[in-house]
């Protein structure tokens, strides 16, 4: 057989099992998720915009969709550099994900469920996924985005390459999309959350967003994702930093003493509050809470005296005093 022949045999044959490996059974999981689903049973976010696919940048595309969708500007070209690898002909995740906050949206990975991506549609959210569109042990990687579904009929509406609106059956995207391990995120405004995303996964993408951010926009980040949780030691000292930052010492101040009570075994916490006390010239309220992180005798110890040494000298050096320390 000559060569040529025995090429296009196997790849006829790699076809055939594409085939069957697609639509042979429904993807595990699928029928409970959907069936046990609340959200509305039909969603098309058709406002969506759509950037057509250049060559092997179907990661530019993506994004810049994505961002489009929450009127952020950023057409494919722009977005090559940032996260186009040529050596790979492709984009990694994590580009992806650094991109989208350096262009001042919040990047929330999903839970890797079914449910989770239907419940960020049906909320308005277009969700960016990538999908494997070969087999597991030949893949072809592929960033789309998802902008609709129908549950009665079995089927999810994505911008995707070159086509603004694939209608695919919903059992062949779960095939498709395990492959990649489910992976796939929202990219929103500011102030604005995941439905589906827990609070390590919203911690997670507030603090990288936030180091990316200017500081209107990342105390914006911080606000809304402590309204869900408010008990979340590290964002409220993102809160209580940022607010320093853009010199709102009374949010500031707020940010810490709200924190203080619910974590008032943190020495981060006392520290920052004392400084910041201290700057609006409540000595005796700074030193004692300066001494209160002193007493706790934590990794804080050495900070908190540093602080309370710096509070007893600014009386005659107004304006001096440590920084706040930001949590690692």
């Amino acid at each position: 057989m000559r060569p040529q022949q025995l090429r296009r045999r196997l790849r006829n044959w790699l076809l055939a099992v594409a085939v069957v490996a697609l639509g042979g059974c429904a993807a595990t999981g699928l029928r409970p998720a959907l069936e046990s689903s609340s959200v509305e049973r039909q969603v098309e976010l058709a406002a969506t915009p759509f950037y057509p696919q250049e060559k092997y940048q179907c990661g530019p595309a993506a994004l810049a969709t994505s961002l489009g969708a929450i009127g952020i500007e950023a057409a494919p070209d722009k977005l090559v550099d940032e996260v186009y690898v040529p050596a790979r002909k492709g984009s990694f995740q994590i580009e992806m994900l650094a991109a989208a906050r350096r262009n001042g949206a919040v990047a929330f990975v999903l839970p890797d469920r079914i449910d989770a991506l239907l419940a960020e549609l049906a909320a308005g959210n277009p969700v960016l996924v990538l999908l494997n569109l070969g087999l597991s042990w030949i893949p072809s990687w592929h960033y789309a985005v998802a902008i609709g579904y129908d549950l009665d009929r079995g089927e999810i509406v994505l911008r995707s390459g070159t086509t603004a609106r694939q209608v695919m059956s919903l059992n062949t995207f779960m095939h498709t999309w395990n492959r990649s391990d489910r992976w796939a995120f929202v990219a929103l405004p500011p102030g604005k959350l995941a439905v589906s995303a827990d609070e390590q996964a919203t911690q997670d993408a507030t603090l990288a967003f936030a180091r990316l951010a200017t500081t209107a926009n990342a105390r914006s980040a911080y606000y809304a994702a402590l309204q869900r949780w408010p008990d979340n030691l590290p964002l409220a000292i993102g809160l209580g930093n940022a607010a320093y930052e853009s010199g709102d010492l009374d949010g500031a101040r707020q940010a810490f003493e709200a924190a203080s009570k619910t974590h008032p075994e943190d020495g981060a916490i006392l520290n920052n509050l004392a400084f910041i006390l201290a700057k609006q010239g409540h000595i005796a309220a700074a030193r004692r809470t300066a001494r209160q992180a002193l007493a706790l005798g934590d990794r804080w110890r050495q900070e908190a005296q540093k602080t309370l040494d710096q509070i007893e000298s600014m009386t005659n050096a107004p304006g001096e005093g440590p920084k706040p320390k930001k949590q690692p």
